[in-house]
């Protein structure tokens, strides 16, 4: 038959596609883009926040719309979404024909003959049957990839619903994890983009405390890999050897993502996050001892339940005082069956989103800042892709991540080829992206 697949949200709901990729395909079946010449079109979702729903909610219409064209299309709604809100969908959008939690999400063959049979399927696993350490393809760019480490989160933040989609923390075995690094590195992949929910959480629950230097350790022999780039990390959990690995690993690129949420104690106690103000502002300053030339990503949550404006304020003068290389801020959403989305004291919407637009500013004159202080610099890049119109190379830094981060600009006369990673001089900078020659 032939499937459609769309993934929605984040890099660890992406990874689960590529195993649904590769199931699908292992059963013989084909692919397409086109939803009008599919059987079967299978949404992989995220529902994280409102936007992720809305977004998810939006391709499960595009889907109905294309059955116009196309009668014989089935309809197949996987991911956080249908793992969060089965009876919804179910009862609201008539036209889905099968919802599928992501304890199921290896039972994918079965559910594509059932539903192209005509019947309709509700099927729901143990969120703990997902398994992340099945056969999967590589839907990136060849050169790059991500690997997940664990699944699910047990830290608890009171305004997350990722421990009602996805379960609590469990960490891969080190081996199984070394053995999908490999098959990266055979398939080309030079950039392992290393995720999970709380990356420093990794082998507590296996091995009884923090592994994840370990793992970076034995990533980092492996012949073909190059770079490897850490995302999503806690402060608290933030171990001065985990800092000495990417301090002294020539392959771990001077790069992490380390969400803090705020920086107010009394709202991060009210968010349940573990470590306060001393501990997050540690945490900054080892990173920057250890590694001087390191970009630090993070992200934070403004119009939290109860939020004064003084807190707000003193959210403000952190951000001004610590200068993120890269930073992103959202107003903060009630998300149903949550600690936060109970809580009185709700801040108005507009307030929340007036916040979060506000510090952006702050971040945007930032941004300027450091990025007219790469001029002149050499710096090491990964050409990502070419463009055609503009006859030039996208090319992303060791700084920049795929996606959230920015892009840096080459002439496209330069002789590169997608994939390499070469040296280049910056010229130009805006706020978001640089503009470079090759050295």
């Amino acid at each position: 038959m032939v499937i459609t697949l769309v993934s929605l949200g984040c890099p660890k709901n992406q990874v689960d596609a590529d195993i649904l990729a590769h199931s699908i395909l292992k059963a013989g079946h084909t692919t397409t883009t086109d939803m009008t010449q599919a059987d079967v079109c299978i949404i992989n979702t995220c529902g994280f926040i409102t936007s992720a729903k809305e977004e998810a909610i939006e391709n499960i219409f595009n889907a109905v719309e294309a059955r116009l064209e196309n009668p014989k299309l089935k309809i197949v709604v996987t991911g956080c979404l249908a793992e969060r809100y089965r009876d919804e969908i179910i009862n609201d959008i008539p036209e889905v024909n099968a919802v599928v939690g992501i304890g199921s999400n290896g039972d994918i063959c079965d559910i594509i003959e059932e539903v192209v049979k005509g019947n309709n399927i509700c099927r729901y696993g143990k969120k703990t049957d997902l398994d992340i350490t099945a056969k999967r393809i590589i839907s990136t760019p060849k050169h790059y990839a991500y690997l997940k480490i664990a699944e699910g989160c047990s830290n608890g933040c009171y305004y997350c619903a990722i421990p009602l989609i996805r379960g609590p923390h469990r960490s891969r075995a080190i081996e199984s994890c070394i053995e999908e690094a490999k098959f990266l590195a055979e398939e080309g992949v030079k950039e392992i983009i290393v995720v999970a929910q709380d990356i420093t959480a990794y082998g507590e629950d296996l091995y009884g405390e923090c592994k994840l230097h370990t793992l970076v350790q034995e990533i980092g022999k492996i012949e073909g890999i190059q770079w490897i780039r850490l995302m999503y990390a806690y402060p608290e959990r933030l171990t001065d050897t985990v800092i000495e690995e990417m301090a002294n690993n020539p392959k771990v690129l001077p790069y992490l993502d380390l969400p803090i949420q705020h920086i107010n104690d009394r709202v991060l106690k009210s968010m349940n996050r573990k470590g306060g103000n001393e501990i997050i502002k540690d945490a900054v300053a080892r990173l920057r001892k250890a590694i001087p030339n390191i970009t630090i990503r993070t992200t934070l949550i403004t119009g939290y339940p109860g939020e004064t404006e003084e807190e707000y304020n003193e959210l403000c003068e952190f951000v001004k005082e610590t200068k993120f290389e890269r930073l992103g801020c959202f107003a903060y959403s009630e998300e149903e069956g949550t600690v936060a989305a109970r809580m009185e004291n709700q801040v108005d919407v507009d307030v929340r989103q007036q916040r979060a637009d506000s510090i952006m500013m702050i971040q945007t004159d930032i941004m300027a800042e450091n990025q007219a202080k790469m001029t002149g610099k050499e710096i090491e890049v990964i050409v990502d892709d070419y463009d055609n119109e503009n006859e030039i190379f996208i090319c992303r830094s060791v700084y920049d991540a795929p996606e959230i981060d920015g892009e840096v600009y080459v002439d496209g006369k330069s002789e590169v080829e997608i994939g390499d990673i070469v040296k280049v001089k910056v010229i130009q900078s805006d706020i978001y992206d640089l503009y470079a020659e090759l050295v």
